[in-house]
């Protein structure tokens, strides 16, 4: 015996825009049919919160399947899948699409060439999928909107809970955090971790998404936002605390990044704090009570 529920959405041209579509959710558990053979022509996060079963992919290699794991169905791949005949399993899925697609799987987001991935955990993805299901109430007029943010949340909590993330954080981008305001080269980060540099290129693509150079910029040119917003610091001196002696270089690779010059940034977002901003970050949910 099992148990099904599932609603389909059919958003418009103007809802595609937004880069991320929900197309369809859908809640089972037991003993369900097996899926497939078939191909389709949009993405499917098959989320599976308890039991086992199997996949198989276009190659007829039959993978064995235990929550918690999912599943990654992408366009025009066959695939064929289902639970075990006698304990059968608790899923949750969602069909998506979306431009937003292309630059979430070059991320590592979503994973085409590992349609079977190991999770540590599903809260935060049933999560994501209760808000979709909630969201899918008849007559719902912010339906598309709602269902497609919920699908990048989906997609980043899927992200986190890989059974091969540490939950403290990648010792590898921790570092490159760490030291990312040091004058030091790609080469001289990857010696430091006992890498070649094509190494940690790897390691910090499937970390972070990007490369290791882009990663260090990101973490740079952040600080100089806060201390450009927040400090009365000459600019020269906001690149040097982030690793950049010439400050002319600097200018330019701000003003390219971010689109407008060091200068401009200050006129636009600047609110000197005296001591400087706090390290401590509030909770949204428990806010400081202010005296009226």
């Amino acid at each position: 015996m099992y148990h099904t529920w599932m609603r389909y959405f059919t958003p418009s041209p103007v809802h595609h825009r937004l880069g991320l579509v929900c197309l369809g959710v859908g809640l089972q558990h037991g003993t369900l049919p097996t899926v497939g053979p078939r191909t389709l022509d949009h993405h499917v996060a098959v989320v599976i919160n308890a039991g086992s079963g199997w996949f198989r992919g276009p190659d007829g290699r039959r993978t064995a399947v235990t929550a918690p794991a999912v599943l990654w169905l992408t366009p025009g791949v066959p695939h064929h899948y289902g639970p075990d005949p006698h304990g059968g399993w608790d899923e949750s899925f969602v069909d998506f699409s979306g431009p937003a697609t292309t630059t979430y799987t070059e991320l590592g987001y979503i994973e085409p060439d590992r349609p079977v991935v190991p999770l540590c955990d599903t809260a935060a993805a049933r999560a994501a999928v209760g808000r979709i299901a909630r969201a899918a109430r008849r007559g719902n007029p912010l339906l598309e909107v709602e269902t497609g943010a919920a699908v990048h949340e989906l997609l980043v909590a899927l992200r986190r809970d890989r059974a091969d993330t540490n939950a403290e954080g990648d010792p590898v981008l921790t570092a490159l955090a760490r030291d990312a305001f040091q004058p030091l080269s790609v080469a001289e980060h990857a010696a430091r971790h006992g890498m070649t540099p094509a190494e940690l290129r790897t390691a910090v693509r499937r970390g972070a998404g990007c490369s290791p150079k882009d990663y260090l910029l990101g973490i740079r040119l952040g600080r100089a936002k806060e201390l450009l917003a927040a400090t009365e610091l000459p600019v020269a001196a906001v690149a040097r605390r982030v690793g950049y002696e010439d400050p002319a270089y600097f200018s330019r690779l701000f003003t390219r990044r971010v689109g407008t010059a060091p200068v401009r940034f200050r006129e636009q977002q600047g609110r000197a704090v005296p001591g400087g901003w706090s390290n401590r970050v509030p909770d949204p949910e428990h806010p400081p009570t202010i005296p009226t």
